[in-house]
């Protein structure tokens, strides 16, 4: 079975960084897309960031490009987000997934349970 466990959540101040890890276990981790989402209370669940198993052609949502970057290490089964210069409204719990499809795949197979990351003012 795929799961997928994120860490690096916590508590930080308006402008500090964070660097969010996702853990795949299975096999076939280097051929999935695997992508980070948020969801703020209230609201949808949001796209933040994507990238393919080759570790390139990253996309990102027009709120956090320029700030975030997100990257994966195959050998390690892991995909990182790195968040910097974050802001009030980057608060959310983050969630990655992992969609077995071509790249940019339009749904996602497999799902985390989130990591909470809460900025404040």
């Amino acid at each position: 079975q795929v799961e997928l466990v994120e860490s690096g959540g916590g508590l930080v101040q308006a402008g500090g960084s964070l660097r969010l890890s996702c853990s795949m276990s299975g096999p076939t981790f280097t051929s999935y897309t695997v992508g980070w989402f948020r969801q703020i209370p209230g609201k949808e669940r949001e796209f933040v960031a994507t990238i393919n198993w080759r570790n390139s052609e990253p996309r990102y949502s027009p709120s956090v490009k320029g700030r975030f970057t997100i990257s994966r290490d195959n050998e390690e089964n892991t995909v990182y987000l790195q968040m910097n210069s974050l802001k009030p409204e980057d608060t959310a719990v983050y969630v990655c997934a992992a969609a077995a499809r071509y790249y940019p795949p339009a749904e996602y197979d497999f799902w985390g349970q989130g990591t909470q990351v809460t900025v404040s003012s």
